[in-house]
This record gives structure tokens, sequence and C-alpha cells, in this order.
């Protein structure tokens, strides 16, 4: 690619990337994009340089939307949203000598560079409120540790590559620590929660007083009269709606279940709206009380489910809705097949919503905490339900079990470049394992022959979708599900079609994949360019 050409490359059956020269062109392609309101684009996902489209195949068709999004001009200069932050920092970070060391320079000059730079927010990703921010002073530009920390206190400052950053929460990560910040980078409470979005200017200025770390809130107890309370959660039990998708610029994923249709087959069947929450179960194991009547309905996993009560024991089919009065319990037990069964009740859940969804991101730690013994969740009633009960239900088709097989359709790109024409026929031509470690960040899987890289080094972060398939070193990939970071550094191979997304989101730990090239598919091609 040269200097100043720009690509589009397939990213999903529904995402392109927009490949930009460099950094100062993504940046100036952003606001150019958001201008000119291409037909079909749902969300745009600034990154290093690149800008993740994700767009509505029915509305407008892969060829056609790159065509108009090479023909976008980038904006004259990067332009600034107005806001200008300042964030105090002391300046004690464990890794401060070591990046003297290797800028060549004594630590009071690393201090007072960071302090006297401007900063940009470039992007947003990582987590909610992590901002990726680019200097006016050349000398920072910092290799990440050899070896990633586990555990990085909530707000340290970090140098990575051309970036600073803080840290929002506790999480891992490989960034060098120069300080620390009591500055909340995430605040629910405020109108816009982070307090760093693209564009926005920000300055380090150094203090020495000690930082104080705010006391959790307690959860209070719910008394309502219709009421859910969790005797047994099983191995996780979540909830869950469709998402929050639209919230990429303040650095906050979609997530949402992992089962789309099964949620709506659920909430079809007691009568909810379509996109109500309900309850995520992974693995059964559960037992719930109900305060109050209820009409529940389960899909997704099998599982052997009854209604435990004074009136008796009333098995629960899937698929089909079963009434539930004040103290009876619902208790489900181990899955038959597939991973999650999704629990609808009529009326819905009475929590609040977080960000406009009450969905559970278990990376991003938004939305209710999973759930415990002892937690209560407040329901709206059966009054509360949009229309009848359906009586009725669709076929269920089985799930995977472990040791059995599955197809999985896939749309390659955009990294195919980075691999082996060996590695692209092992992804395709070998089946892959589950293992233990998969969550709803990621399925990580296991192949015989892994997948080998055509070229080494680091890719810039670029935004990644629900059911890319990321490559780390090892070449053992990882499909990732709806908690999976907004942003990667890790080259992906492909992406598994959105039909099949909520199959990828059953697979139990010891079922294989079989990976199948989708055609046809709006995205046959490699990438598009500018003639």
């Amino acid at each position: 690619m040269t200097a100043h050409a720009r690509r589009v490359l397939p990213a999903a059956d529904t995402a392109l990337l927009l490949e930009a020269a460099d950094l100062d062109e993504a940046m100036r392609l952003l606001p150019a994009l958001q201008d000119a309101e291409l037909p079909g684009v749902t969300e745009l996902v600034p990154a290093a340089r690149t800008v993740l489209v994700r767009f509505d195949p029915s509305l407008v068709a892969a060829d056609a939307l790159a065509a108009l999004l090479l023909a976008v001009e980038p904006a004259g200069a990067a332009a600034a949203n107005g806001d200008a932050v300042t964030i105090p920092v002391r300046y004690d970070g464990q890794d401060l000598a070591e990046v003297a060391q290797l800028l060549g320079i004594g630590a009071d000059e690393v201090v007072a560079r960071h302090q006297a730079a401007t900063w940009t927010v470039a992007f947003t990703g990582y987590a909610p409120g992590f901002g990726y921010l680019v200097g006016d002073d050349p000398l920072f530009d910092v290799p990440r540790r050899a070896s990633p920390r586990t555990r990085i206190p909530a707000g340290s400052v970090g140098l990575a590559g051309r970036f600073s950053g803080v840290y929002p929460r506790e999480s891992p990560g490989g960034w060098q620590l120069i300080g620390r910040t009591d500055a909340p980078m995430w605040d629910l409470s405020r109108p816009q929660p982070a307090l760093l979005a693209p564009g926005a200017t920000v300055r380090f200025e150094r203090v020495e007083r000690e930082l104080v770390t705010a006391a959790p809130v307690a959860r209070e107890p719910v008394t309502a009269a219709h009421a859910v309370e969790v005797v047994r959660p099983g191995l996780q039990l979540l909830v869950q709606d469709l998402g929050r998708p639209g919230l990429a610029a303040q650095g906050v994923a979609a997530s949402g279940t992992a089962d789309r249709r099964a949620l709506r087959e659920a909430n079809r069947a007691v009568g909810n709206a379509a996109d109500e929450a309900g309850l995520e179960l992974a693995g059964g194991g559960a037992t719930l009380r109900f305060r109050g009547p209820a009409v529940v309905a389960l899909t997704g996993a099998l599982v052997d489910a009854a209604v435990h009560g004074e009136a008796g024991t009333q098995p629960v089919e899937p698929g089909r809705p079963v009434a539930l009065d004040d103290g009876d319990e619902l208790r489900v037990g181990a899955v038959r097949d597939g991973l999650r069964s999704l629990v609808a009740v009529r009326g819905g859940i009475g929590l609040e919503p977080v960000l406009g969804s009450l969905a559970t991101d278990t990376l991003a730690h938004l939305g209710p905490a999973p759930l415990a013994a002892g937690d209560v969740l407040p329901l709206r009633g059966p009054a509360a339900a949009t229309r009848a009960v359906e009586r009725t239900r669709a076929p269920r088709l089985p799930l995977p079990t472990a040791g059995e097989e599955v197809e999985l359709r896939i749309v390659l790109g955009p990294r195919t470049e980075w691999f082996t024409d060996a590695a692209l026929d092992a992804l395709v031509g070998q089946p892959w394992t589950v293992t233990p470690r998969s969550d709803r960040v990621g399925v990580r899987l296991d192949g015989a022959t892994p997948l080998e890289r055509a070229r080494e080094g680091e890719l810039d972060s670029e935004g990644a979708v629900t059911g890319a398939i990321q490559v780390p070193p090892d070449g053992q990939p990882v499909l990732f599900l709806p908690d999976h970071p907004l942003t990667g550094g890790y080259p992906i191979i492909g992406a598994v079609v959105d039909r099949d997304l909520d199959l990828a989101g059953q697979l139990p730990p010891g079922a294989r994949i079989r990976f199948r090239i989708a055609e046809p598919t709006p995205t046959r091609r490699t990438s598009w360019t500018r003639s």
C-alpha cells in the first residue's frame, strides 16, 4: 500500500474496514464519514489507522458502500470536538525509570515532556472510557511490555507506542505505567459518562497529593411485590437483552445476549416485545423463586426444567409458556445440548437501563452484576406485557453437544494477508475444538495445525465485530462473542456471518467447528481500492 492509498477491506458480512495511510488521515476521515451520512451505515469505530464501518446489508450492498467510502475525502485537519480536559497525575508509575531508559533521557524529563505535550483523543476502545491519546511531542514512541500485567489499578497512566492513556478500571494490560490519577474516566452519573471523547484535547498536570478511591455503592434490597429471587445461580446467570449498539464513540461495545434468536423466541412465547430483557443461564443448574404470579418460557440450550410449588411439579417444555404462583420455584437442570438457556418473564425485568440497555457486559462491567444466590430482581408484572401469551412455538433446532461437529460460515478478512496460504487452508480444512477457557468474550479454539503468520510485528489496534476470528501469536484462534473488546491488536483472519452468530454463542466446551467460506457472499473481494 502506498503512502497515500486507501483501501476498504471486508470485516464481516455486516462490516467493512476503511484503511487510511496513517493515524492523522484516519482522524480526519472520521468526521468526514460522520458528515457524509452514507446509506445503511449503522456505526463507525475509529482506531489507529482504520475506521470500522458497520452497515445493514439489506439497505446497502458491500460493493456499493465500499465505493462510497473511498469517495469520501478526509477533512482538512483532524477535527477537535471543542473539549479541553486537564488530568492531574501523580508520576510514581512503576515503569517510569524503564521508560526513561528506553527514551534515553532522565525520568524528570519524561514527566516534564509528558505534561508539556498537547494530547488529542484519537479514538476510544479496549474498555468504556479508555481513550487512545496521541501527542505532539515525537519523543513518545514506547514499546509495550514484553509480558502484560494481569492487574493494572484503575487510574493508571500509561504509554504504548505513540499513545498515552488512562485505565478507567482495574484490568490486565501491557502498557508502560508512568503515573496514576483519581480523575474518574468513566462515570455513569454524568450525561456523557466518558471523560474523554474522540477529538478532545488533553493536558496532564503533575500533583503530589495522595489519591483517594471512592468506596463501592451497596446494592439496595428489593421489596417489590413482583420479583424473582435467585436461589441458585448455576454456572453463570446474567440479565441480557439485545445490547446497546451505537456507543463506540464512548468505548462501549454492544454486548447483549449470545443467542438473539432464543431471546426473541422466549419473549414471543410470554407476550413480551422481542427486545425485552431476560435471563441468560450458562450450563444450567439454577433455581429461581417467584414472588407473585408469573409466566415464563425457556429457550436456547435444552434443559430439564420444572415448576415446583404447592400445586405439585409441572414440567417446562422448551419454548412453551408456563404459569407460576407466588412462592413457586423454577428449577433448571444441566444442559443436554448447547450452552446457554434464555428465560423470559411476562412483563419483563424492572431494573433501570444502563445506557439504554439492561445487558450485562462481563468485560466492561456495564449493566447488572452477574447474579448470585440471594439476589432479588424486581419484575414489572404480567400486566406490563405487550400482547397475549403465545401458545404455539416454532420447531426447536437441536444444538451441538461436546464431541459433535458444527459448521459455521465465515467471510475472510480483513487481515488474511498476515497469514500464509497454508494457514488459510488449515482454517477451513481442519476441525477446531472449543476449549474450556471460553466465555462471553470469546470462544478459544484448539486445532492440530496452528495458523501460521506470513508477517511478524504488531498490528495497530483496529475495530472488531462479534464473530471475528482473531489469531494471537500462538496461532490458535479466538472467536469473539458479544463481550469482546471494541478494538484489538491481533490480526483477524475472518468473521462468522451474522446468521450463524447465535449458533456460535451456543458452543459448549468439547464441541468442534468446521469453518466454511460463505458462498455467495457480498464481500468475496479481498479489498477495494480507488482506481
